[in-house]
């Protein structure tokens, strides 16, 4: 499998790492504090002027801050379309079609674990409420090879 997954069961030594991340313009207020609360540093599509831009020149601005893309938007988890490997990573956050506000903040919580236990550079997270599925480019391309071990 392409996919390391972990959820609740992993009991990693937590680490405080400070992260730069870009929010998507899906992404209201509340994750924004959330996240900084955590210690990241986090900007916004929207404070960027980027809204309503392609999805093209919202991961180039990406890139070109070194800062891993968080967004609702499930475009960004075709590996194909954006390989992760060009990116300080991407962060595809899955809810249910019509979330409320607590399945974003479970989401949200499920991020803030995951951004202490491990790095997202290079990678592809989707992200849930309970877990967290990790995508890894082949061997022999940016980003590693095959990594079932989650984090």
């Amino acid at each position: 499998s392409l996919f390391g997954v972990w959820g609740q069961a992993d009991k990693r030594t937590v680490r405080r790492r400070r992260v730069r991340l870009k929010l998507d313009e899906n992404l209201g207020r509340r994750a924004w504090v959330r996240l900084r609360e955590a210690g990241h540093d986090v900007d916004t599509v929207v404070d960027e002027a980027l809204s309503g831009q392609s999805d093209r020149a919202v991961i180039d601005a990406s890139v070109a801050a070194r800062r891993a893309l968080v967004t609702l938007d499930l475009d960004f988890a075709d590996p194909v379309r954006f390989p992760p490997g060009e990116t300080s990573g991407l962060i595809v956050l899955r809810v249910h079609d019509r979330p409320g506000r607590q399945d974003l903040d479970a989401v949200i919580e499920r991020l803030v674990t995951a951004l202490d236990r491990a790095d997202a550079t290079g990678r592809l997270w989707i992200v849930e409420p309970t877990r967290v599925r990790q995508f890894e480019e082949p061997s022999g391309t940016p980003g590693g090879g095959d990594d079932d071990r989650g984090v």
